[in-house]
């Protein structure tokens, strides 16, 4: 007579039931979650942009006026040999490098601006200019 030795380990039903928990698990976080990082996004263009206006405000009080568009935000960092060239330009630059938005993107300057005297932006999520998302600093306080 054969007996039967009891097998440990878990039966088909069991595993099905712990992943159909897990899966409701997650569909009820993961939402939550993306919210909060879409919403971290454009805080931080929000922020990187104000940081990006502080700098080209201390450009203005060492040069009497901002880069010009030509000139960009790369004026920030390096020194412009495009004109007009800057008179009192610090040997290190007015900040160490310039940050990307949170889509990869660099911001722009418009020099003199379309909605201010300097408009910065990034583009926003959907990375086209022009749109209801783009961010800028006209409208960084909406975002913080």
């Amino acid at each position: 007579m054969k007996t039967r030795t009891k097998q440990n380990g878990f039966s088909l039903i069991e595993v099905m039931v712990v992943l159909l928990i897990i899966g409701i698990m997650a569909s009820m976080v993961a939402p939550s979650i993306l919210g909060n990082q879409e919403e971290a996004q454009l805080k931080k263009a929000a922020v990187d942009i104000q940081q990006l206006e502080s700098g080209l405000e201390m450009y203005k009080l060492k040069n009497n006026r901002f880069p010009t568009t030509e000139q960009g935000l790369d004026a920030l960092v390096e020194e412009p040999t495009i004109e007009p060239l800057p008179r009192n330009y610090p040997s290190d630059g007015f900040i160490k490098r310039l940050p990307e938005d949170p889509w990869g993107n660099p911001y722009t300057l418009i020099s003199p601006g379309e909605l201010g005297e300097i408009d910065i932006f990034s583009n926003g999520p959907d990375m086209e200019a022009g749109t209801d998302d783009d961010i800028g600093n006209w409208n960084v306080n909406d975002y913080l």
